[in-house]
This record gives C-alpha cells, sequence and structure tokens, in this order.
C-alpha cells in the first residue's frame, strides 16, 4: 500500500462508474483493505474505454488500485447471503460498506445491518430522491454548460472531464470517515446517503453561482477562455504554442506587467480609462485592451523566451498539452514526482501508476500499489476474513457461486 495511515480498516466496496470506485480506490492507497465484488465475469464497467491492446480496461485497473477482488454470483441467494457475510463481518476496522448499487432488497441498510448492528454504509445514488443521473445529465442540468465554450456559440457545450464523479467519490471517502470517527466514540452505526446531484449543487452553491442567479438576476455570459473576473486567458507564441498566464493577485499583476514590459502602455491606458489595475475586476472589465498587450509580447518570441521571461519575474503561467505531450513533458507527470511509480499491470504492461496525493509527514511513501485481476483474492477473503475451510470454498467453487 502507498501508505498505511488507514492500516486495519477493511471497507467493502460495490460498485460501477467512477464515483464509488474512485472513493475506495483512494481509501486503499492509504491503506485501507478494499475488498471489491463483482459478478462473475465483471461488472458493467469491467470492459470500459480506453482498452490496452489485450482488451484490458485501462479505466478500470486504474480507479482499482490497491483493492482486493472477489467475484460472486451476485443473483444466486447463496451468493448474496455470502456477501451480507462479508460486508458485517466482525472486527472493529470492519463493517464498512461503499456502494452505487441500488440500496434496496438485500443491499437495503436495514437488510445488511441484521449481520451487523454498527454497521456503516455510504451509498450513493444520482438524484436525491434515488432518480437515475449520472456526471454529464447533472452537469446538464447545473449551469455549466451554457457557459462554457466559444462566446460566438449558443449551444451547450459539454466538458469530458467527470468533475461531479470525482468530486462525489472524496466525498463518499470523507463521509465513511466521518462516520467510523462517530462509531469510535458512540458505537453507533448509520447509513450515510450521498446524492451526486447534491455533490454538484453543493458546488454551484459554494462557489456562488445560485446567489450570482438570484441576487443579480442575470445570466452569466460566455467568456470562451478567458477567466471570469480576473484577468486570465490562452496567448500564442510564434512558434505556434498556446499558454496561460493567470494574474490573480496584485503580486502576479506585477510580475506579468514587468515579465511581458508593458509597464508604460499601462500606465498610459489606466490614465486615459481613469482605473487602477490593481483591481482585478477592472482588469476584467477592460480585458480585451490587456490581453492585446500580452498577446504581442507573446507573438513576437518563441515559447523558451515568453516562459524565462515569465518565471524570471515568478508569473503563474502554464503550457498547453495534450495527454500524449503531459506524458512526454512535463516533469510533474514522472518518476521524478514521488506520487508516481511505474507498475506491472497484468493486461496492460508497465504503466505510469499515481498513489494518494496526500503526503503524510509520519508515513513514508511507498510503492503504488496495481489493480487486481478480477476474483484474484476470492479464495483468500473468504478463507482469512469469513473464516471458510478449504473444503468450504471448494464447494462454492463447484457450485458456480464464486469464480
Amino acid at each position: 500500500m502507498s501508505t498505511d495511515i488507514l492500516s486495519g480498516m477493511r471497507i467493502v466496496e460495490g460498485s460501477a462508474f467512477v464515483a464509488a470506485p474512485s472513493g475506495g480506490m483512494h481509501l486503499a492507497l492509504l491503506g485501507a483493505d478494499v475488498i471489491r465484488f463483482d459478478p462473475i465475469g465483471g461488472g458493467i464497467d469491467y470492459t470500459r474505454w480506453p482498452i490496452a491492446p489485450d482488451g484490458s480496461s485501462l479505466y478500470w485497473t486504474a480507479l482499482n488500485k490497491g483493492k482486493r477482488s472477489i467475484q460472486v454470483d451476485l443473483r444466486s441467494e447463496q451468493g448474496r447471503e455470502l456477501l451480507t457475510s462479508l460486508i458485517g463481518a466482525p472486527g472493529d476496522d470492519g463493517g464498512m460498506f461503499l456502494t452505487n448499487f441500488p440500496a434496496r432488497g438485500w443491499l437495503a441498510y436495514d437488510e445488511l445491518r441484521k449481520a451487523r448492528a454498527d454497521l456503516l454504509m455510504v451509498a450513493i445514488r444520482g438524484n436525491p430522491d434515488g432518480s437515475t443521473a449520472v456526471d454529464y445529465t447533472v452537469n446538464a442540468a447545473v449551469g455549466y454548460p451554457a457557459v462554457t465554450g466559444p462566446a460566438s456559440t449558443t449551444d451547450p457545450v459539454n466538458h469530458v472531464l467527470p468533475a461531479w464523479d470525482v468530486i462525489c467519490g472524496q466525498q463518499a471517502a470523507l463521509g465513511l470517515l466521518a462516520a467510523e470517527r462517530h462509531r469510535r466514540a458512540t458505537g453507533e452505526g448509520q447509513l450515510v446517503s450521498l446524492a451526486l446531484a447534491d455533490t454538484a449543487l453543493s458546488t454551484v452553491a459554494n462557489l456562488g453561482h445560485i446567489a450570482e442567479a438570484q441576487v443579480l438576476g442575470q445570466q452569466r455570459q460566455r467568456l470562451g477562455n478567458d477567466l471570469y473576473g480576473a484577468f486570465g486567458r490562452d496567448f500564442a507564441t510564434s512558434d505556434g504554442e498556446r499558454i496561460i498566464i493567470v494574474a490573480i493577485s496584485a503580486k502576479q499583476w506585477k510580475g506579468m506587467v514587468a515579465a511581458t514590459g508593458i509597464g508604460d502602455q499601462i500606465v498610459e491606458l489606466e490614465t486615459r480609462l481613469d482605473v487602477d489595475f490593481v483591481n482585478e475586476g477592472q482588469r476584467f472589465e477592460h480585458r480585451a485592451e490587456l490581453f492585446a498587450m500580452v498577446e504581442a509580447f507573446t507573438l513576437s518570441r518563441p515559447l523558451s523566451q515568453v516562459a524565462q521571461a515569465l518565471d524570471d519575474h515568478g508569473c503563474c503561467w502554464g503550457r498547453y498539452r495534450d495527454f500524449l505531450g503531459l506524458v512526454a513533458d512535463d516533469e510533474r507527470c514522472s518518476t521524478a514526482n514521488p506520487m508516481f511509480d511505474k507498475v506491472d499491470q497484468t493486461g496492460v504492461g508497465r504503466v505510469l501508476s499515481a498513489g494518494s496525493p496526500l503526503d503524510f509527514s509520519a508515513r513514508a511513501r511507498s510503492t503504488v500499489p496495481t489493480a487486481p485481476l478480477l476474483g484474484q483474492h476470492t479464495d483468500e477473503i473468504l478463507a482469512d476474513v469469513l473464516g471458510l475451510s478449504a473444503g468450504e470454498i471448494g464447494t462454492l467453487h463447484d457450485r458456480g457461486i464464486v469464480a
């Protein structure tokens, strides 16, 4: 495991897609024993794209690092009883279940807690009322596609990052750890419900967008790549590269002005417009004139010279890359970054893999774990968690209950 901060904690995960698997993965990367169960042959996301040449899902292996895997016939009564026993297995650091499967029938909290009264269960659903939603349908509803994309378009523009899934997974892990702390203090188990839509709505509210609509009564306009409310945009260099320069703080603004050599032009523009560009709101309002000055600087120089000038003055900037460029050119995405290791992932090959982004001073980082093969730990889990004998495990295999 990447670090043993959560060593000894056992969590059973029944999941698909992104939110629940990512939540379980982050707990596993911190040392928790996360046992993922799947139907025999794999679940709905087991072969999701992108796919390695041999057919292995790069998506599935990336989201399930550090977990143990058990395959069970979920349609059989004995298979469900087996998983109920696994979820409710005794132990001070067990009795925790993370899922985005429908929490009904045998997976209802009241049913599962019959095996263990202090069970902790985090149940992720789409909408607060239990109806179906995924990241992309939630994103469509909360307003961002209406302000994403070129200013010239009136059509909604989706983003390709499943941001709400990613945040929801973090919230699920946080919720489970908070419930576990409560159980340590009180002995009480509980159901923690988390709606994907609420994850998005809380973020939209916390960033002020809901108040903006209610208080100001206006729709924010599309800005293309312009940064709202401050100075920031993409700029081209003379050798065809593109960078983003951002100046939010006064220090960043002064550094950018000095790096680009536009100080005299800024003073002239401030005098003519009777403004003070120390105020980021005024920088935003007059961004067109300011962008033109900065672009004249970047377009007349290759990336190397622009980068040197920006770095010399402590500017906040970044280079645009695609995924291939990220892997090839960004030192942060390499083993120079202690978060990364090259791991030999069965079915994928040797690949750069990320551990936890959390770096604890009390624990040294160790190697990044691989994802399990489907069902790799079935016998091990049945023996060490449920205490089944070799004969009992063999019978389950013979009957097709496990694989």
